[in-house]
């Protein structure tokens, strides 16, 4: 759990706190477990909705639809990570804005799609899109720099 608290926070004393607060709510509420689906899955949600609350408490900035060009959209398309490790990937979806790097991990890493993610977030759908596409923008930006570089 820790490896997905360490995802959506700051820094590791960040991913601490939010480890600790939903391991705290995870033993206050195990009596919501039903048992439909895993235990896992169930602690998994709380942790994420534990991190999303953590965000709300230091007011993080999503942005908005209107803030994003149709050139930003349009440069966000796939792309390849031809010669990009695992941990590479992490430290540079570590250095996302937290706006960005929140949508990414909801919808890329953990699955959620993007109407969950904004009533999640208390954000609308298209800013939940506009949040991912800048994020996949920003990761290959960055993946392209990593390989002219040969890094």
């Amino acid at each position: 759990m820790y490896a997905l608290c360490i995802r959506y926070a700051k820094d590791q004393d960040d991913a601490a706190d939010i480890l600790q607060n939903g391991f705290i709510k995870v033993f206050k509420k195990c009596e919501l477990f039903e048992g439909k689906g895993s235990l896992e899955g169930w602690i998994r949600k709380v942790m994420v909705n534990t991190a999303i609350e953590s965000h709300r408490k230091n007011k993080v900035r999503f942005l908005s639809t209107e803030e994003l060009t149709g050139h930003e959209i349009e440069q966000a398309g796939s792309f390849s990570l031809t010669h990009l490790d695992y941990k590479d990937l992490l430290v540079l979806i570590k250095k996302l804005p937290m706006g960005y790097r929140t949508v990414f991990n909801l919808y890329a890493i953990e699955g959620y799609n993007h109407k969950e993610i904004a009533e999640m977030l208390e954000i609308s759908e298209g800013s939940s899109k506009s949040q991912l596409s800048r994020a996949r923008s920003w990761l290959k930006e960055r993946i392209q720099k990593m390989e002219e570089l040969g890094i």
